[in-house]
């Protein structure tokens, strides 16, 4: 049975996921950082302003002071720059570590700390101004640039909105003494740029989220891409020992032995999978007899093929059984249908009837059909 639109419906694979981290490709939003980085500086000046203040007045007291022995030795004009930056640096270093700290703990908090080599690596494909131009114009690029546009049209209109409601007060600034003016305009100044970060942060809680659903749908993978990979992994010693490890554990309480038993195993078609059993005229209803996510699920396939026991791929089934039945007990009634189409599929396919697989990827009935 093959993908006819090779869509990429599948959530990414661990193994999807490790590539990608490998390769430096992780959920990032620009927004989010940047809004971390101007709120934790803002709450930096907020407490420290004062004291910010107080040394910048004293670092520009020093600075336009004049000392006379600097004329009888110019090597003291090194040394009092030197002084002089230091101060400076000191004066703001509480503010540079708060926005060095927001820096570190943004991408904390979308896709994770992740340093890759490989990123690095230069790439002559990165020179190709064809393909550079190609990714100026294409959709993502687009999109970006719309998105740019946006956040700075309402980080804009944001700080419009408050001047003008403050206009009269700036307007006052004229008439006030200088100390005044200066205080007054230190407040507006402030007043407006929390209000533009604020608006800065509600971008950004809108873009964090579509950065995260952007990024797991380019790491969607197809139907069949999924099944290689399972192919492939299921192929790897390490991979075999382990389903060896685990069937020798399931047997021992005796999951495994039933395995060879089941009329047919539904599987995920690589999640999950479960083994039905049924004998018309003695059994009440389906059994399941084995169950079985990940590795265990691989485990339940190769031990079903070595069996000869069919495998049907039936995903929203898979789950449902899964999830809602316990191993040998019936399955309820709700699914009774179809399970029902499996066997009567399973039933046709021995006879002659039917060549290939029909899809099952109908929604799986709620309990509004009872059994026959």
């Amino acid at each position: 049975m093959t993908d006819s639109t090779q869509d990429k419906t599948e959530k990414a694979t661990p193994k999807r996921e490790r590539e990608s981290r490998k390769k430096g490709q992780v959920a990032r939003s620009r927004e989010l950082s940047t809004a971390l980085v101007v709120a934790a500086s803002m709450i930096a000046i907020i407490g420290m302003g004062g004291h910010l203040a107080g040394q910048g007045l004293s670092l520009m007291r020093d600075s336009l002071s004049f000392d006379a022995r600097l004329l009888e030795d110019p090597t003291r004009v090194v040394g009092s720059l030197f002084v002089r930056l230091l101060d400076a640096m000191l004066a703001i270093a509480p503010l540079l570590g708060a926005a060095l700290l927001a820096a570190l703990i943004a991408p904390a908090l979308i896709g994770g700390w992740n340093f890759s080599a490989e990123a690095f690596q230069p790439q002559l494909s990165r020179l190709n101004p064809l393909k550079g131009l190609a990714r100026m114009v294409s959709a993502t690029a687009l999109v970006e640039l719309g998105k740019s546009l946006l956040k700075f049209t309402v980080i804009g209109t944001v700080g419009w909105a408050y001047i003008w409601g403050h206009r009269d007060q700036l307007m006052r600034l004229a008439m006030l003494d200088l100390n005044q003016a200066i205080a007054q305009a230190v407040s507006l100044s402030l007043w407006c740029v929390i209000w533009m970060t604020g608006a800065l942060i509600v971008v950004a809680m809108v873009d964090a989220p579509y950065q995260w659903w952007k990024h797991n749908k380019e790491l969607r993978m197809t139907k069949k891409e999924v099944r290689d990979e399972m192919k492939e992994s299921d192929g790897r010693p390490e991979v075999k020992a382990r389903i060896r490890q685990l069937q020798h554990q399931m047997s021992r309480a005796g999951m495994m032995e039933k395995v060879p038993t089941a009329d047919v195993v539904i599987t995920n078609p690589t999640h999950y999978a479960v083994a039905i059993r049924y004998t018309a005229g003695k059994m009440r209803a389906p059994v399941v007899v084995a169950k079985g996510a990940g590795v265990i699920a691989a485990a339940i396939r190769e031990l079903a093929t070595q069996s000869k026991v069919p495998l049907v791929s039936a995903p929203p089934l898979a789950r449902a059984l899964y999830r809602s039945v316990d191993l040998d007990q019936e399955i309820p009634s709700d699914l009774y249908k179809a399970v029902a189409a499996v066997l009567t599929y399973l039933y046709q396919l021995r006879k002659g009837l039917l060549r290939t697989q029909p899809a099952f990827n109908d929604p799986v009935p709620g309990g509004e059909l009872d059994a026959e």
